[in-house]
C-alpha cells in the first residue's frame, strides 16, 4: 500500500476539511489509517510503503508494517519496492497493490475480491471505470504495476476484473465530491470523526 508525503497527498481534496494545511493532512492520514484497517483485517500481511516518519507514527499499533522509503521514483516504484520485500519472505504468494485512499472499505470486500482472483493476475477498477484501486499478482507472479491515467486498461490487458460489485472497494477518494460518496456508503471511524469536526459531509 503506497502512501505520499502527507504534505503532498490529495491535492484535489484540499478544503475537504477546515484547519488548512494541517486540517487537510489531518484528513488524509485519516483516510489512510482507515484504509489500512479494513486491510490489515482482510488479508494475511499489509506493508505501508511511505515517505513520511508522521504516517509511520500513525500506523504504530495498527497491525501494518511501515517502512519510511523516500527517494523512489513514483508509485509504479514504491507498489514493486513493496511487492519485492513481501514476495522475498513468501515466493510463492499472491502480492497486491492496494490504493490507500478507500476510507468506506470493509474488510468482507477485500477479502471477496481475492477470493474471486483465485490466484490469478486481477485487479479491481475505480468508481468511474478507468483508475484501479487493487492489483493483485497470480501466485507466485510479478506484480507489474501500471498505475497511472488510464490503469484499468493497462491492468485489464492481463488481468481479469474482480470485486465489481463492491461499491466500498472501488470507492477511492480524491475529491470533496467523492468523500461525499464514500460517507454515504459509510467511512471508517477516523475518517468519520474527521468528517463530523468538519461539519462537511454526512
Amino acid at each position: 500500500m503506497p502512501v505520499k508525503h502527507l504534505d503532498r497527498a490529495k491535492s484535489r481534496l484540499r478544503g475537504a476539511a477546515p484547519g488548512g494545511a494541517a486540517g487537510h493532512r489531518d484528513l488524509v492520514l485519516a483516510v489512510v489509517r482507515d484504509t489500512v484497517a479494513a486491510a490489515v483485517a482482510a488479508v494475511r500481511a499489509v506493508l505501508v510503503v511511505c515517505e513520511d516518519a508522521r504516517v509511520v507514527e500513525a500506523l504504530r499499533g495498527s497491525g501494518a508494517e511501515c517502512v519510511d522509503q523516500p527517494g523512489l521514483p513514483g508509485l509504479n516504484a514504491a507498489l514493486a519496492f513493496g511487492a519485492d520485500r513481501l514476495r522475498a519472505r513468501d515466493p510463492a504468494s499472491v502480492v497486491g497493490a492496494l490504493q490507500a485512499d478507500l476510507p468506506a472499505l470493509v474488510p468482507a470486500q477485500l477479502r471477496a475480491a481475492v477470493a474471486e482472483a483465485a490466484g490469478r493476475r486481477a485487479f479491481t477498477p475505480d468508481r468511474p471505470g478507468t483508475g484501479t484501486v487493487l492489483l493483485l499478482s497470480a501466485a507466485g507472479g510479478g506484480l507489474d504495476p501500471r498505475f497511472g491515467p488510464g490503469s484499468a486498461a493497462a491492468h485489464g490487458a492481463d488481468a481479469i476484473a474482480v470485486g465489481l460489485g463492491s461499491a466500498a472497494l472501488r470507492c477511492d477518494v480524491d475529491t470533496a465530491a467523492d468523500l461525499a460518496v464514500a460517507a454515504a456508503l459509510g467511512l471508517g471511524a477516523h475518517t468519520a470523526r474527521r468528517v463530523r469536526a468538519a461539519g462537511r459531509v454526512g
